[in-house]
């Protein structure tokens, strides 16, 4: 198996967010969005991870600097995506193996996706591989162009489209997967040719396509999974997404949640078997429940919080 590492952009300021806060430290079912991305590299065997930082870097370092897989590239200019990738040219210009590219501010991510990406990478021996997703309203994203034969051709930021490509529902999510060797030879030759004046990744992938290498798209993307985060309105849809994906893993693993909707459970909780989650409870940070447990209702949960087998937390203790 080809060695893998990941770049990870996490450089930028996102004015619509109107916050202090680096971007990617925005809390997402009580982890930092960041985290979810780091974790989803893990999972798929990244052996280093690079963590492009540009506002908010010591915040953003002093959260997760005890990590021992990541190593931090500055970027104090942010002058795009292409232009992010290159600052770490000194780290992995010598790298012979495959690099994933992904982004920070996307904590709907899944290992699952990326393994799909990996797999297509590896069996269709290309030098390019990205996940696409299909979007009923594809607004903000660029758009695949393929083919008549369905080859890609190339993505289209969503500034740039014609009125053609606007119709287009194939988007990208910015899932990319590269041979770290033609990965570099293309971000060095991206020329800000666009609106925003920007070096795009997107760009590279083009420049990759027009000296005849091979890249392939797969849509693999769930369209709950493609959304980054951009404005406070995003982070709140992506907190019910993630918060949907933990109930019914826990819900799989023997929970009982009796209402979903009015339940909130972050995701460092670690519930038992057989507990019972009445409604209105909120269950914060690392939490641990035992086995046969009945938390709630009205119940609050601080992080730190145990309950042993068999026990009991809520207002259905007031009538013991």
């Amino acid at each position: 198996m080809a060695e893998r590492a990941a770049i990870v952009l996490a450089a930028g300021i996102s004015s619509r967010m109107n916050t202090k806060l680096a971007k990617v430290l925005h809390e997402v079912c009580g982890r930092p969005m960041l985290a979810y991305v780091l974790d989803a590299c893990r999972d798929v065997e990244v052996g280093k991870i690079y963590v492009v930082v540009g506002y908010g870097t010591e915040q953003v370092r002093e959260r997760f600097g005890a990590a021992s897989d990541i190593i931090w590239v500055q970027q104090d200019e942010q002058r795009g995506t292409a232009h992010a990738v290159l600052c770490c040219r000194d780290h992995l210009q010598d790298f012979d193996g495959e690099t994933l590219v992904l982004c920070g501010d996307g904590p709907l991510i899944r290992a699952a996706t990326l393994k799909v990406l990996i797999e297509k990478y590896e069996t269709s021996q290309s030098a390019a591989t990205l996940a696409t997703a299909i979007l009923d309203d594809p607004s903000g994203y660029g758009r695949i162009v393929r083919d008549v034969y369905g080859n890609i051709q190339g993505i289209v930021e969503d500034s740039d489209c014609t009125n053609e490509q606007l119709a287009v529902k194939e988007v990208n999510p910015s899932y990319y997967l590269f041979n770290n060797k033609v990965l570099f030879w293309a971000v060095e030759r991206v020329k800000p040719d666009n609106v925003k004046k920007e070096y795009y990744l997107t760009d590279a992938l083009s420049l990759i396509i027009a000296t005849g290498h091979k890249v392939v798209a797969v849509t693999a993307v769930r369209p709950d999974e493609a959304m980054g985060v951009n404005s406070r309105a995003q982070l709140s849809r992506a907190n019910k997404i993630i918060q949907r994906r933990i109930q019914q893993s826990l819900m799989d693993n023997g929970v009982t949640i009796v209402d979903p909707d009015n339940t909130w459970i972050e995701k460092e909780a670690q519930i038992g078997r057989d507990t019972v989650i009445e409604p209105f409870t909120y269950i914060h940070g690392e939490v641990k429940i035992g086995q046969g447990c009945r938390v709630g209702p009205f119940a609050y949960l601080r992080a730190g919080a145990v309950l042993g087998d068999g026990e009991t937390a809520g207002w259905s203790d007031s009538e013991k």
